[in-house]
């Protein structure tokens, strides 16, 4: 894993091209890594998930796994990512192919910016494997349950465009210009409050296992931490003086 500061925003490479970046042991210790130190950073907001080369990731590396490589044992679960994602927003930057944990690890991402010849999909089944990486969790969360359940049955893998057109990818880009239309998207988010990004993204997620009458009132507790914060002094101080806040993160 290649890591870079840019201001507040925090961009993650998988640097394996010479493996079109499949994941293998060491590779998701150091991504448990980047994420650890990405949320521990208050000075860092958002973070931006990337593939060195022309791919995003071709999800596990068989070969490792054929050696015995533990991918899965980490804190933070499968890819150092997938049961635990940060609780900062994070973006997906996508070039090439995102199948398989590819595209779990697009999942496990808040926002998804592709450029548009990508695919992506879920075809481990091919290899009598099952996409346990978060893929047959989330993804019929964001796309019509047919649809999926045909994506993962016959392992088909397709253009971004069609995941792009059912709102699981936000923005498509030119070939090679994927990162730099998600640090564009990370520089608008930045402008916000980071302790209410993250209050925000916590609420959005936590919804689905609520029932209304409970959401009333968990919001709060979560909200609660972005009101007491430095940041949201800082806000509307900012507002009355008429000039753009400094936010701390904290």
């Amino acid at each position: 894993m290649l890591t870079e500061r840019k201001g507040s925003i925090f961009i993650v490479t998988i640097n394996r091209p010479e493996a079109k970046n499949a994941i293998n042991e060491a590779a998701a210790i150091e991504m448990c890594k980047a994420m650890d130190e990405f949320d521990s950073d208050d000075s860092l907001f958002v973070a931006i998930l990337t593939g060195a080369g022309d791919s995003f990731s071709s999800g596990a590396d068989l070969k490792a796994l054929a050696r015995g490589e533990n991918l899965f044992n980490t804190e933070r679960g499968g890819f150092g990512i997938f049961r635990k994602p940060p609780r900062k927003p994070i973006i997906a930057a996508v070039e090439g192919y995102a199948v398989a944990g590819g595209t779990e690890l697009c999942l496990s991402c808040d926002l998804i910016v592709a450029a548009n010849n990508s695919k992506m999909g879920l075809p481990e089944v091919r290899h009598n494997l099952v996409a346990v990486g978060g893929g047959l969790i989330r993804l019929p969360k964001r796309m019509p349950y047919h649809r999926v359940m045909e994506l993962a049955l016959t392992a088909e893998m397709v253009s971004v465009e069609e995941f792009h057109k059912y709102g699981v990818v936000n923005q498509l880009a030119e070939p090679g210009k994927a990162l730099e239309a998600a640090i564009e998207l990370a520089e608008r988010i930045t402008q916000n409050g980071p302790t209410a990004l993250q209050a925000t993204k916590q609420i959005i997620q936590s919804t689905f296992d609520w029932t209304e009458e409970e959401a009333w009132e968990k919001q709060m507790e979560i909200a609660q931490v972005a009101h007491d914060s430095e940041d949201r002094k800082e806000g509307l101080k900012a507002f009355a003086e008429k000039r753009k806040p400094v936010w701390k993160g904290r």
